[in-house]
């Protein structure tokens, strides 16, 4: 009885603004392996039905975090909540919340898609009774009802993607969370996949936290968190993210990309960098600007790209690199520490 009315007062505590007890609640929540900080400290709410995104290289705390939620790791300071529970201290009342899609395929390759679904019913204590008409909903929504019989050893990566993220709602969790829900798919793959996504959320009214490192998958998102080096650095909407940024992203390639660099920072006061084979700086209206660059440039430019800002440029203008930049500086500091270690 006195962890019941613990888990109710829970429940009705913090609330939002307008009233929501958040699907998600963390406080300072950090995560540390002997010298090296996974997680640093990091704080955001999300509230019921929201598709959150956690946006980040590889290496920047992603994974650790959803690990903490779910309550796979514990945390080493801090604290949070899923659904009203503590992840520490109602680790069960928080497991019977939530699904969890991972990185890596959990599916039995030797069983049938509807016997993995069926497996999962039996370890969820589901009602035998409600299964059925429950498989084959979230079957059909995946598009996988008709090849129910069919042993998922047989079945594409983009398939056994669809039947992780049903079998994840199959008891009707609270929190759906989702671990880089399309890596290691091809473009038109991850697009069909969040067609799905955006369906299940549309019928089953699940909050849904992800993890991805993919920009255009944040763009699904209600809101996003960019988060670098285990910390968060902003929190909104992708829209008000993009129009944060402001001025247009202007890409230009040149006889000597050098040069051009140097020429922007004296001729216009524009500080640049050469990206990719390319020079890029962020200018107010970039449009009327390059009939300006190409008559007081300097250098020859043989081709120019104008773009609105995109999470992209978020990404760079709040951390300083861009996301791929980001991933290399972090696998260098792995290789650092693995072998410091040796």
């Amino acid at each position: 009885m006195a962890g019941t009315a613990v888990s109710r007062r829970r429940e009705t505590g913090t609330t939002s603004s307008d009233g929501a007890v958040p699907a998600v609640a963390v406080h300072g929540l950090a995560k540390r392996y002997g010298d090296v900080e996974a997680v640093r400290g990091i704080d955001l709410a999300v509230l019921p039905g929201e598709t959150f995104g956690f946006l980040g290289p590889n290496g920047a705390g992603k994974s650790t975090t959803i690990n903490m939620l779910c309550t796979l790791i514990r945390p080493t300071a801090g604290t949070a909540t899923v659904a009203g529970y503590d992840v520490v201290t109602e680790r069960d009342r928080v497991r019977q919340q939530i699904g969890l899609v991972f990185q890596d395929s959990t599916l039995d390759n030797y069983l049938t898609a509807e016997r993995n679904l069926r497996f999962h019913a039996e370890l969820y204590g589901m009602p035998r009774a409600s299964v059925p008409d429950r498989l084959r909903r979230m079957l059909e929504i995946v598009g996988l009802w008709e090849r129910r019989r069919g042993l998922v050893g047989t079945f594409s990566g983009g398939m056994k993607r669809r039947l992780e993220i049903a079998r994840g709602l199959l008891h009707e969790p609270r929190v759906l969370f989702l671990d880089e829900p399309t890596v290691g798919l091809d473009p038109q793959t991850r697009t069909s996949i969040w067609a799905y996504i955006n369906e299940l959320k549309r019928t089953e009214r699940t909050t849904i936290f992800m993890t991805t490192h993919y920009m255009d998958e944040a763009e699904f998102c209600d809101r996003i968190a960019i988060i670098d080096h285990g910390r968060i650095v902003v929190v909104d909407t992708p829209e008000a993210l993009k129009a944060s940024v402001g001025d247009d992203r202007v890409r230009i390639n040149t006889d000597d990309d050098g040069r051009a660099v140097a020429a922007l920072r004296e001729r216009f006061g524009v500080e640049a960098a050469v990206r990719d084979g390319a020079v890029d700086f962020a200018v107010p209206a970039g449009a009327q600007f390059v009939p300006r660059l190409f008559a007081e440039l300097g250098v020859p430019i043989r081709a120019v790209t104008v773009a609105q800002p995109s999470l992209d440029d978020v990404f760079l203008a709040y951390t300083g690199s861009t996301i791929r930049e980001a991933e290399a500086s972090a696998t260098d500091d792995l290789r650092r520490l693995a072998h410091r270690g040796r």
